[in-house]
């Protein structure tokens, strides 16, 4: 830090600093940690996640090419992403604090517009599909 308006430079986090094949595998556990946590504790997630189950070989079989199936099975697991995603952000902010406040109520409300558009665009990828 030099000069009176300096600031500090925040401390190096100490789960940093894995390179290569231990990083991977590192990220890898996080990655398996987080989705059975969200499988766990999310009921959205576990509905989601059966509706996939549901959907992905539907349009792996519906689909007429790989085009078509790769629109059907993306739009089905973006939903997921969304969700993991929109319950990370729930998460972080109940943790922060679980008072009421706007903020809080309009991070969680734009999380759940989310999750809603990502199953909006599901129904209208499937329609324009299979209406083809």
């Amino acid at each position: 830090m030099s000069g009176p308006d300096a600031t500090p430079t925040p401390p190096e986090s100490p789960f940093k600093g894995k390179t290569g094949l231990a990083r991977i595998i590192s990220a890898a556990g996080y990655s398996w940690a987080g989705l059975f946590a969200a499988f766990r504790y999310e009921d959205a997630f576990r509905q989601e996640v059966f509706l996939a189950l549901l959907l992905i070989p539907l349009g792996l079989y519906l689909g007429e090419s790989g085009i078509e199936r790769v629109l059907m099975v993306g739009a089905v697991l973006a939903v997921l992403v969304v969700e993991l995603l929109n319950s990370a952000v729930e998460a972080a902010v109940d943790r922060i604090s679980l008072e009421h406040h706007d903020l809080i109520k309009r991070a969680k409300d734009m999380g759940s517009a989310a999750v809603m558009i990502a199953l909006v665009n599901v129904a209208v990828v499937w329609a324009l599909v299979l209406l083809d």
